[in-house]
């Protein structure tokens, strides 16, 4: 399933599911929803055994962030949006982070499934209210929705099974499929984020109307354990403990949420946001390039104790990711699927891992590389049932065990990929003129790789240097964030570097990554361009899936489908999460399963800030 950044941090509360038969019962309330294992924490448990329920509130963590931000608006597909809102505005229930797929009530008490899945009932918490004191009703909950769908491409496709949202009795808001047997949209229901209609639909303190489908910088009104106090436009938030918080003392908050103060502090430019990091203006530095991570902490703080860096595996437990270099199908010229292939066997992974990577990497040979399920070998049993259904509609190649990444290394490798990846171009028409790799009218192939990271330029130089060896014209431009993103939603690009990233449970949100339905929808996710009826077979078959058998067949089908068809030249990942902190926090002994939890179960501990001094409060 898909998440905003504002409905929650990711997917790393997502991992491993076991047999469907434990789902969720029907016909009756329930308090926690799972679509497969049965949840793990009681109705009246009184807080997720990873927390410490006895954390001391108090001080102030720090958070430094790349770009900056011109809205507080959660919902509108266009701006930057602030980061931090998901500490102000809350969904109907929320996930554990020793559990996967498994939710349990919070604006919502309870829940009630349809016995043939085709709607879901919501029950709120009485108990639940906005900063200002109101109730959070259920006409709220419709409202949200609605207003989500009207103004968000990305949710209009998330929720496109989704027919109506109603107040069916006080209190309650039912949500109307157009289909039956869909197990995972009312868990996909369970996580929308819910906005106050009455304040979008009231005045400012100049009495001026707000407007929900324009941006605003007005902070926001939400129902969460913080409230957004201060701010430098572009560069500072403050988000604030909320002392009256309507769920400080529910079990799923309990030992959460222990900070007075939560601070964003936003940087352009990444030498300085590293350098800032260092000179102890932000408090916890996620770290993303290889180099650095060896070669970049040699500084006194970390020599002497006060900076920390640790790694945790755990956050990668629960989580899958096709990543790389895609080219945009919408383009002619790549069109061809023999001409993405030959891109594939110009990428030198192994020379970067042994040069820049510290050998740190490993290559993605999946669209959901590290879970469990990603396609090996030849297809048998349900998952070769499942491709016979669609035989007509997808690649011979889908039927073979999936091709390994060419592997290169050293020039003889390299030049031999080379040959291979010239025939395959010379076979979709293109012929080698002297210095240039020219189509039939004499036209040199060319495309441009669009990027916003310039730590990610050495990565695309060496796609580009290699493609160079045969002809082939690749420029690497490098713009602002703002431009790229902007670019990026209007699919005004030939070739990104990006990632789809994937949880234990795919569904709907294959549709907006691959599906025809998304293809010509700016801002989806649809990268590559794909419209194929093949894939869209695919989707459909595992948006309905009945059971977690077929689910994670139809998943593995898929995968090799989508192999198959060569959209992307696969890059690489990590297998755990870098990070080093000013060491002023304590957490609890024993991490959850799925996540490092900082800073939502973390504290402020005085002692540790004594001894490393320089933090505010």
């Amino acid at each position: 399933m898909m998440l905003s950044k504002t409905l929650l941090a990711g997917l790393a509360a997502l991992a491993f599911c076991a047999p469907i038969a434990a789902q969720t019962p029907t016909g009756v309330w329930v308090n926690a929803d799972s679509l497969t294992d049965a949840p793990k924490y009681a109705e009246g448990f009184t807080h997720f055994d990873y927390v410490n329920p006895d954390a001391p509130k108090g001080g102030t963590v720090r958070l430094g962030t790349r770009g900056g931000f011109d809205t507080f608006n959660p919902i509108l597909p266009k701006g930057e949006v602030a980061s931090g809102l998901g500490l102000v505005f809350e969904t109907l229930m929320t996930s554990s982070l020793d559990e996967v797929n498994t939710s349990y009530g919070l604006l919502a008490e309870a829940m009630k499934v349809a016995d043939d899945y085709g709607s879901v009932t919501f029950r709120m918490d009485a108990d639940a209210r906005w900063h200002d004191g109101e109730p959070v009703t259920a006409e709220d909950v419709v409202w949200s929705f609605e207003k989500v769908i009207e103004l968000s491409p990305t949710y209009t496709q998330y929720y496109a099974n989704v027919t109506s949202a109603e107040v069916t009795a006080p209190g309650e808001v039912t949500f109307t499929f157009d289909m039956t047997g869909n197990r995972e949209l009312p868990h996909i229901l369970s996580q929308l984020m819910v906005l106050p209609q009455h304040w979008w639909e009231g005045t400012d303190a100049q009495g001026r109307q707000r407007n929900i489908a324009q941006s605003t910088l007005e902070p926001p009104l939400g129902s969460g354990p913080y409230a957004l106090t201060g701010l430098e436009a572009g560069r500072t938030l403050t988000y604030r403990l909320v002392e009256d918080y309507w769920g400080k003392d529910h079990p799923t908050q309990i030992g959460t949420n222990n900070f007075n103060e939560i601070r964003y502090e936003s940087f352009l430019d990444e030498a300085v946001w590293f350098e800032a990091f260092k000179g102890d203006q932000f408090d916890w530095w996620s770290e993303y390039t290889a180099r650095r991570w060896a070669t970049g902490f040699e500084f006194p703080a970390v020599a002497d104790g006060r900076v920390i860096k640790e790694e945790f595996p755990q956050d990668y437990n629960g989580r899958g990711e096709m990543v790389g270099f895609i080219p945009n199908l919408r383009r002619e010229k790549f069109a061809d699927q023999r001409v993405r292939e030959a891109l594939n066997y110009a990428f030198d992974f192994e020379e970067l891992n042994n040069t820049i990577f510290y050998n740190q990497y490993a290559r993605v040979d999946s669209y959901f590389f590290g879970l469990p399920f990603a396609a090996k070998g030849a297809p048998e049993g349900q998952v070769l049932d499942i491709l016979e259904s669609v035989r007509d509609l997808v690649p011979a190649e889908a039927f073979d065990a999936p091709k390994p990444n060419p592997v290169s290394g050293d020039p003889t490798k390299l030049r031999e990929n080379l040959r291979t990846a010239l025939g395959l171009l010379t076979e979709a028409g293109y012929t080698l003129n002297g210095t240039q790799l020219v189509d039939s009218t004499g036209r040199q192939l060319s495309f441009e790789i669009l990027m916003h990271q310039p730590t990610l330029e050495a990565i695309a130089a060496n796609l580009q240097r290699n493609l160079g060896q045969i002809g082939i014209d690749v420029q690497i431009r490098i713009v602002d964030t703002p431009q790229y993103i902007n670019r990026l939603r209007s699919f005004d690009y030939d070739m990104i570097y990006t990632s789809w990233p994937q949880s234990f449970s795919p569904g709907n949100e294959q549709r907006y990554f691959f599906g025809s339905s998304s293809v010509n929808e700016q801002g989806s996710r649809n990268y590559a361009g794909i419209a194929d009826p093949g894939i869209d077979a695919l989707i459909d078959q595992l948006v309905a899936a009945s059971d977690r058998d077929t689910q994670l067949a139809i998943t593995e089908a898929l995968d090799r489908v989508l192999l198959s068809h060569h959209f992307v030249v696969p890059g690489y990942v990590l297998q755990y999460s870098r990070t080093a902190r000013w060491d002023r926090f304590s957490r609890p002994e024993t991490l959850p399963e799925f996540s490092n939890g900082f800073p939502t179960i973390w504290w402020w501990d005085e002692a540790k800030a004594a001894k490393t001094g320089g933090a505010a409060q």
